[in-house]
């Protein structure tokens, strides 16, 4: 039995699983334990387990890194132990997608987060050094997203915040399922301003419309502001609807 960090709980039913492949497990420990995640797990909505590759290398020091054969800095991701770890995964339960993270990829968006959510299985492959063998991303990986266009030391961070923004879609891990249907980028605009208790505060006024109780005015003052804050911040949202 391979060694990994479960994350959830037994539930009878468990709505999602995902597997994480990492070299650096212990980065990954303290976010699944916390809010909207933990409430997830608390559920039995939804379970994380964490892998170390390094379980699954045949190397005496349990290496899972070698020199790239073209000249050039950095050590590259092993083919071997990524196989292993996901064979022996895939021999337990089918999975819908082996999702590698990595910057030199699509761009992780909302609607990739909309439809995970609605998968049973998943598994994430966090990339480390300087990448990995390209023969993981032509024969064993199903999916490639990157978070954005900027390099972090490896794909942890990058898992956590995919399986953050998957989770809690999930139907029953939100107190109020409509909050997550009004977030930025559902309908392809940023979110209007929101406001709260007082509704004055050091002479700064709520806007008086949102005191209104007309519900149509506040909806359409709502859309105009959403409209408005991606037309100056995102405009390249406009261009995609």
């Amino acid at each position: 039995m391979r060694s990994s960090i479960g994350i959830g709980t037994f539930a009878e039913k468990i709505a999602m699983r995902i597997d994480i492949l990492t070299v650096v497990p212990e980065l990954l420990e303290s976010p699944f334990n916390y809010s909207i995640l933990k409430r997830a797990k608390d559920k039995g909505l939804a379970e994380i387990f964490i892998h170390n590759i390094r379980d699954w290398s045949t190397d005496k020091h349990k290496k899972v890194d070698d020199y790239a054969f073209s000249k050039g800095a950095g050590m590259v991701m092993s083919i071997e132990p990524i196989d292993l770890a996901i064979s022996e995964l895939k021999s337990q339960r089918e999975y819908d997608e082996v999702i590698f993270l990595t910057p030199d990829a699509r761009q992780f968006v909302q609607n990739d987060a909309n439809q995970l959510s609605l998968r049973k299985n998943l598994i994430l492959l966090c990339g480390h050094y300087k990448g990995v063998d390209q023969r993981v991303r032509d024969n064993l990986v199903t999916m490639e997203l990157s978070i954005g266009d900027y390099v972090l030391t490896g794909g942890e961070l990058a898992a956590a915040i995919v399986a953050d923004a998957i989770v809690r879609l999930i139907p029953g891990v939100l107190s109020d399922e409509t909050s997550a249907l009004t977030d930025s980028f559902q309908d392809g605009l940023l979110t209007p301003p929101v406001y709260t208790r007082p509704a004055e505060y050091k002479g700064w006024r709520v806007p008086d419309i949102l005191l209104s109780g007309n519900d149509q005015l506040i909806d359409d003052w709502k859309h105009d502001q959403a409209y408005e804050r991606t037309k100056r911040i995102r405009p390249d949202l406009l261009g995609k609807k």
